[in-house]
């Protein structure tokens, strides 16, 4: 029997769908009630920093989410005649396409660049020089860049709203509400307080919160939800010294999170329900791995029904072997980040009031 492409992929996910969590955005919308007004103060501002997002903006902003994701064929123009310039200055994949790919899902158009070696800032081009050209050529920019002051530098000029998509140690914004989405589509009974299936969830999270800005980002969003987690572990190689900056932690405690620190992965695993992992910290020009002594593979004691997340690339720190089990959430995660900045894009723009409507 001769097996068309993807028809493996797609029995599989029809007989487990938990494994990439499509099952769930309709229940996500079940449980926030819709009020686009929120939704208003994110129309032309930049996205820099995680700390910009309060709770109903959020609630808003992953409901609309899931309203694209339920039903994506329903969205193809809100964008339509917009631009978008996608500025990667440093290496990506997922964040790129899936910046790229919600655009198009929109009906715009995109200017993309990827190596700044073919533009003006390999002749010594400020970034406050290329915001002003940029102001010219489109309507909405999302940048990477490996400096932690680029974004702001490029926003003295800007006419137009950028997104931090990622700068340096710093921050990667947009990474840490897609992480959020997948844990509420996972989870959607978190955001009721009155279900009898509430239950504050326990997460450990492998990586350093000073040195990974995906992280960084994402306490920062549980800082707003400090009502679903019951504890916040993080995992860390023995040996270092230091992995808040300073303040860090201290934000994270006075928002009500129970935040613990172990270098314990395996002996506490059975105890949650969400395993955060990344091994990678953007330094400069390159990168650095931590935490190559913790491995999730099929082998791991991991509690059942916990989920395991990853802002991918991956690497020796999660196993294959784990791909098509129930614990796979990455998947999702990435899958969904489209949706989310689908979301966030639209309202952005300035054109929520062309999908607040449809069903």
């Amino acid at each position: 029997m001769v097996t068309k492409i993807g028809e493996e992929a797609v029995a599989f996910k029809r007989e487990a769908p938990d494994v990439y969590g499509d099952a769930h955005p309709k229940a996500l919308l079940r449980e926030v009630q819709e009020d686009g007004d929120h939704l208003k103060k994110l129309a032309s501002q930049h996205i820099v920093s995680s700390d910009q997002f309060d709770r109903p903006t959020l609630l808003q902003l992953f409901r609309l989410a899931a309203k694209y994701e339920s039903n994506p064929d329903r969205y193809s123009t809100p964008l339509q005649g917009k631009i978008l310039i996608s500025a990667f200055y440093e290496p990506s994949t997922r964040t790129r396409l899936s910046f790229e790919s919600a655009w198009h899902r929109l009906g715009g158009d995109i200017m993309s660049i990827t190596d700044r070696s073919t533009t003006g800032i390999a002749k010594g081009e400020s970034l406050a020089d290329v915001g002003e050209m940029f102001n010219n050529y489109g309507d909405c920019v999302v940048l990477r860049d490996s400096g932690e002051s680029s974004v702001k530098e490029m926003m003295q000029t800007l006419r137009i709203p950028i997104i931090n998509a990622g700068n340096g140690l710093d921050e990667h914004p947009t990474q840490a509400l897609a992480d959020l989405y997948t844990i509420f589509k996972w989870r959607p009974q978190l955001l009721n307080k009155d279900s009898e299936l509430h239950q504050p969830i326990k997460i450990g999270i492998v990586g350093l919160p000073n040195k990974m800005r995906t992280v960084r980002s994402l306490l920062k969003m549980f800082a707003i939800f400090p009502e679903i987690i019951d504890e916040i572990i993080i995992f860390h190689d023995t040996g270092i010294d230091t992995i808040f900056d300073e303040g860090q932690r201290e934000q994270l405690e006075k928002a009500g999170l129970q935040v613990q620190v172990s270098s314990d992965l395996n002996g506490l695993l059975t105890r949650l329900d969400v395993v955060y992992i990344n091994a990678i910290a953007w330094v400069g020009e390159s990168f650095e791995s931590f935490g190559r002594r913790f491995v999730l593979n099929k082998s791991s004691p991991l509690k059942a029904g916990a989920i395991i997340m990853h802002p991918l690339a991956r690497g020796e720190e999660l196993s294959t072997d784990l791909d098509e089990t129930p614990h796979n959430w990455y998947f999702s995660q990435a899958r969904g980040a489209v949706f989310l900045r689908m979301a966030l894009l639209t309202c952005m723009c300035e054109r929520t009031e062309r999908v607040m409507d449809v069903v």
